[in-house]
């Protein structure tokens, strides 16, 4: 960025340094630089102030308060560090300083690099994956936790567990959590749990610590270790502000050892809160239904009556509908006695001359079998016609004249000769008995037989 100035224009100090400052921020991007620590000065207000020099230069460098709090270690005189800041301008002095973000022990970088790398195998392998991740125990029979005899973590552990739910077994797995056999020992104490099966969770833990105390929960066999776990492992490593490889493949990953112990176990005091409430619920529904059955047992007190008092009632009830039943059946007798009067009444306005009557009858029977006799003889008449008749066309009386029925085998009557041949066997109806014949030399030819 280039600036124009006429001849006649005068800037202040200020302005010239703020121009510097624009200049430097925007012209160089943060950026990583590698030296060694000198003239540190850690303020009152919490602000570290240093100069970070190689073998020809060096440069003023501030750190604040909120940046320093998560650094992980204390900064000393002639550390060897890289840090990460952005190139500015102090306007009050005009000097050349770096704005710290970031700070890391020289070295560190290969550590960074070896964490990345190892994440991003573990990652590919699926060891971070959710559906890998086992569901903590609501209330745990017992915990196990994996860490140092010696380390403070293993007293807020402790003193956490102790307070939220002191019912509740705690067996330590020791094991060394810094040093260069640590992450092999952490393991097999993993696996020593797994196998003796003592306990339903464990807490892998340690206390804070810069990246290279916490290097043995950042080691693969660490990793493996807790990946094949049965039991659910719950990974307190450090602050909030730390990250390992232990609490990405863990099944719960907690800020800190105490929030490790909270996630591991209930609160004593939030099941008393919750056995309180449901006391007080159950208090509460107990007073209502005792209230109702007071009210429901007034109700029925009420209509509850004495032996005597209801037998007496049920005798006046009763004498009532004696007394209506008597009133209803004389009613009903009185009203049919009038319906008999007056069918009497009708009967004997409608009633017939039966003896009139019967002399019609006698005639009209009379009349009625002369009409049945004339009848009958009408149909002897026709009856005697019709027999005459049948016996004139009757086959039987022709046959009796001295003619004969002829028929062939299959029942044929023969009615010419035509239907004839030679050598055939006939059968012929008389007027007494049946016979048969054979036909011989037919004679000319008829077209019917005489008969």
């Amino acid at each position: 960025m280039l600036f124009s100035q006429h001849q006649n224009d005068v800037i202040s100090v200020t302005s010239l340094n703020r121009m510097a400052r624009d200049l430097l921020e925007s012209g160089l991007p943060p950026m990583w630089i590698a030296g060694e620590i000198s003239n540190l000065t850690l303020a009152a207000s919490g602000h570290a102030y240093f100069s970070l020099k190689d073998e020809r230069a060096q440069i003023r460098c501030v750190m604040f308060r909120n940046r320093l709090s998560g650094l992980g270690f204390r900064l000393q005189e002639g550390m060897q560090v890289e840090l990460r800041g952005t190139v500015s301008l102090y306007e009050a002095r005009g000097d050349y300083q770096i704005n710290v973000d970031m700070m890391r022990s020289a070295g560190l970088g290969r550590l960074y690099e070896a964490f990345e790398q190892l994440k991003a195998k573990l990652a590919a392998e699926g060891l971070f994956d959710n559906r890998h991740k086992k569901a903590l125990p609501g209330h745990p029979a017992a915990i196990g936790i994996v860490t140092s005899p010696a380390a403070a973590a293993l007293r807020d552990v402790v003193t956490t567990l102790r307070r939220r739910m002191p019912s509740i077994p705690l067996i330590l797995y020791p094991t060394p959590v810094q040093g260069d056999s640590a992450a092999a020992q952490i393991a097999a104490a993993i696996d020593a749990a797994n196998l003796r099966q003592e306990v339903e969770l464990l807490i892998v833990c340690r206390g804070g610590g810069s990246i290279e105390d916490l290097w043995a929960f950042n080691e693969e066999v660490v990793a493996r270790a807790i990946a094949r776990s049965t039991l659910p492992v719950i990974s307190g490593v450090g602050h909030e502000t730390d990250t390992t490889i232990a609490d990405f493949v863990a099944d719960h990953r907690a800020p800190t050892p105490t929030a490790a112990a909270e996630l591991a176990s209930p609160s004593r005091e939030a099941l008393q809160q919750g056995v309180d409430y449901a006391q007080r619920r159950l208090e509460r529904a107990l007073g209502r239904l005792l209230t109702d059955k007071s009210q429901q047992l007034d109700f029925l007190g009420r209509r509850l009556q004495h032996p005597g008092e209801r037998l007496q009632r049920q005798r006046q009830l009763l004498q009532a509908q004696q007394q209506r039943l008597a009133r209803a059946s004389s009613q009903l007798l009185q009203a049919r006695q009038r319906q008999l009067e007056q069918c009497q009444h009708r009967l004997q306005r409608t009633r017939p001359d039966l003896a009139r009557w019967q002399q019609v009858l006698a005639r009209r029977g009379d009349q009625l079998r002369q009409l049945i006799h004339r009848h009958w003889q009408q149909r002897q008449l026709v009856l005697a016609r019709h027999q005459a008749t049948l016996a004139a066309i009757n086959p039987e009386a022709v046959l009796q004249r001295g003619y004969a029925i002829v028929q062939q085998q299959d029942g044929t009557v023969v009615r010419s000769a035509v239907q004839l041949r030679a050598g055939e066997l006939l059968h012929i109806r008389l007027a007494e008995g049946e016979t048969t014949a054979v036909v011989g030399q037919q004679q000319g030819r008829q077209s019917e037989l005489p008969f």
